[in-house]
């Protein structure tokens, strides 16, 4: 039979369900858009590198720095452009 300690780790068991899962989703968003960041750094970093080997023809390159690859990463084509217009008139 039921008594009323089973019934108050019952309710302590769904409290603890309830927050781990309000702390899973508070914590999975600024994770999301970290991941998101990282991806986007990689592809702006691999646009920088694909750039410099064309550019490698024309006598061209973009130094590939911390600056640059968030620049890339973070704006992704249009910064790849920017830094590409920057370095031709700069």
């Amino acid at each position: 039979m039921l008594t009323s300690d089973m019934f108050q780790y019952i309710g302590y068991f769904l409290i603890a369900i309830l927050g781990l899962y309000v702390l899973v989703k508070v914590f999975s968003w600024p994770l999301k858009i970290l991941f998101k960041l990282i991806i986007n750094a990689v592809l702006g970093v691999v646009l920088l590198v694909i750039v410099n080997l064309i550019g490698q023809y024309f006598s061209f390159s973009i130094g590939i720095n911390a600056i640059t690859a968030l620049i890339a990463g973070f704006f992704g084509i249009p910064g790849v452009i920017f830094l590409i217009i920057f370095k031709l008139f700069l």
